[in-house]
Formats: structure tokens, C-alpha cells, sequence
């Protein structure tokens, strides 16, 4: 599957209609992004059950800001439009399936359950 570009206007609709997201917080000017986007690319090959999609930092200011980006390239998977990942700085390609693999196998019943104990019990 190809990767999409996520814009303040698509971006809702798509963490909504999906599953499983992993988004790649990226810009033009940044070396490791652009060293990183081929394996993003090829690794998006493999999972057609998973939208891999490319947020531009520069021309999506709102949504970085949002996410409080501080570091590029930046990866978060968002599963059932809840964010289970976040971390700065690109991974190989095995590194990122594995990731992926692990986002796909969380009991996502018991994520919400956690969420709601925190929620109920702030630190």
C-alpha cells in the first residue's frame, strides 16, 4: 500500500475509518526523514491492512503542533483512534515491522481498560 499525506482536512476522517495507522511526522529540509522514507515505503509494501501515512511538518504546522512534535522524523501508530505508539528517530525496516506487529497483537480491550483506570486515577 502506498503511503497517504495526512492534512488538517483528511486527518480525522482518517483515524476514524481505520484501524491501524502509522504516521511518519516528517520535512523537506530534514536528512534522517529523507533517509528513513524509503524504508517507510517498502515496509508499507508488506501491510495492506495498515494505512502508512506522511504528515509534512512545515505545511502541517497545526497538526505537529498538536501532537507536541519536537523531533523529526517522528513515528506514532494510532490503533482504534487511540494512540498505542510514539517515538522519535527512524527504525529499519525490521525494527518497524516488528513495532507493527506488536501494535497488531495489543488486547486493545485491555488498552481501554488502562486508559480508563488513568483517567479515573490521574498521577
Amino acid at each position: 500500500m502506498a503511503t497517504i499525506e495526512l492534512t488538517q482536512s483528511n486527518f480525522e476522517d482518517t483515524i476514524k475509518n481505520n484501524d491501524v495507522i502509522i504516521i511518519d511526522f516528517w520535512a523537506e529540509w530534514c536528512g534522517p526523514c529523507k533517509s528513513f522514507a524509503p524504508t517507510y515505503e517498502e515496509v508499507s509494501n508488506k501491510y495492506q491492512d495498515v494505512v502508512f501515512a506522511k504528515v509534512n511538518t512545515e505545511q502541517q504546522q497545526a497538526l505537529a503542533g498538536h501532537f507536541q512534535i519536537r523531533s523529526i522524523p517522528t513515528l506514532m501508530i494510532f490503533r482504534e483512534q487511540i494512540i498505542i505508539f510514539s517515538q522519535a528517530g527512524a527504525l529499519s525496516g525490521a525494527d518497524l515491522e516488528g513495532v507493527i506487529e506488536k501494535a497488531k497483537g495489543l488486547d486493545m480491550n485491555m488498552v481501554r481498560e488502562e486508559l480508563a483506570k488513568q483517567e479515573t486515577n490521574p498521577a
